[in-house]
């Protein structure tokens, strides 16, 4: 089975290198230094749940230099997606399954546009992973949770399923209702973006402190009523579950947009708490601990470098 990894950042490579060594002909597609790290000394995943190093794997930043693929692993940044969808066009046959694992509730749809919607499959993942330098991806351990559609039992998703089952360091699963799925993980990482990105502190710090975890309950509780307006309702207590998971995680924690603040990179803000305000707007609902993290976050969205 062939694969190919759109957007090998962090989270992209993490993935590639673990369906590697599930036996896949996997193929990353990444740019800047993060590529000629790859290219020069290959991938390297530092985890406690098993190291790899310097997997040689095919990188390039140019899709048709791998030519059609049974499988794309769509993990680039959300404002990436427009772009990233029109460039992978020479990966794309008349088999290809994308996997978006993209944060947001968007995707599926954003990349529809440029593929046929049901060569898209929506997914999410649960992986802690940032580029410590290139070509090095640093995992500290943790959930390590990859699911995605079941696709009416298309074969290459089946593949991918038991490719995963045969994989280290990353357990998959396929859910029967995906779009439900992303919404469940919707609901936990906007308000952990949010809060973290706009105080600057890792998770331990914001939950310990009564103000700022009052605050990322607020986000919390926002994000359940409008999940619920979209028609999407959860078993459980949400609140009290979220606000378990947000303990649950390590102290030092860090959201993928508080790094992305912290090394002035653009935001998936307008993804995130932004699109919370649109639909609580579109809604009824009020949205005001949203509102403030958009408007906190706001000059920072753009970044100050690529």
């Amino acid at each position: 089975m062939k694969v190919a990894i759109m957007g090998a950042g962090a989270i992209g490579a993490y993935v590639g290198a673990r369906l590697a060594q599930a036996g896949l002909e996997v193929a990353l597609i990444a740019r800047g230094d993060h590529l000629h790290a790859i290219r020069k000394y290959g991938l390297t995943i530092e985890s406690p749940l098993g190291e790899v190093s310097g997997l040689g794997l095919t990188a390039t930043d140019k899709p048709q230099d791998i030519g059609v693929v049974d499988l794309v692993i769509f993990t680039v940044k959300l404002w990436d997606t427009q772009t990233a969808a029109r460039a992978m066009q020479p990966l794309i046959g008349p088999h290809t399954r994308v996997v978006t694992l993209q944060n947001g509730i968007d995707s599926v749809a954003t990349i529809s546009k440029h593929v046929a919607r049901d060569q898209v499959v929506g997914g999410t993942i649960y992986l802690f992973a940032v580029i410590d330098r290139p070509g090095v991806i640093r995992n500290s351990g943790g959930v390590h949770k990859m699911i995605f559609g079941a696709d009416n039992g298309n074969p290459m998703i089946a593949r991918l399923a038991d490719a995963l089952e045969r994989a280290p360091g990353i357990d998959g699963l396929m859910s029967d209702d995906i779009r439900h799925t992303i919404w469940q993980k919707y609901i936990r990482l906007v308000p952990l973006s949010a809060a973290t990105a706009l105080t600057r502190k890792p998770v331990g710090e914001v939950r310990g402190n009564a103000i700022t975890r009052g605050f990322l309950q607020s986000l919390l509780e926002e994000l359940v009523a409008v999940a619920g307006a979209e028609g999407h309702e959860f078993t459980g207590d949400q609140i009290s579950e979220g606000m378990a998971f947000y303990d649950g995680l390590p102290e030092e924690f860090k959201s993928s947009m508080l790094e992305d603040v912290e090394r002035e990179n653009r935001l998936e803000l307008p993804w995130l708490s932004t699109r919370v305000c649109e639909l609580g707007e579109l809604h009824g609902i009020a949205t005001p601990a949203n509102w403030a993290a958009k408007c906190g976050l706001h000059l920072l969205a753009g970044g100050s470098r690529d």
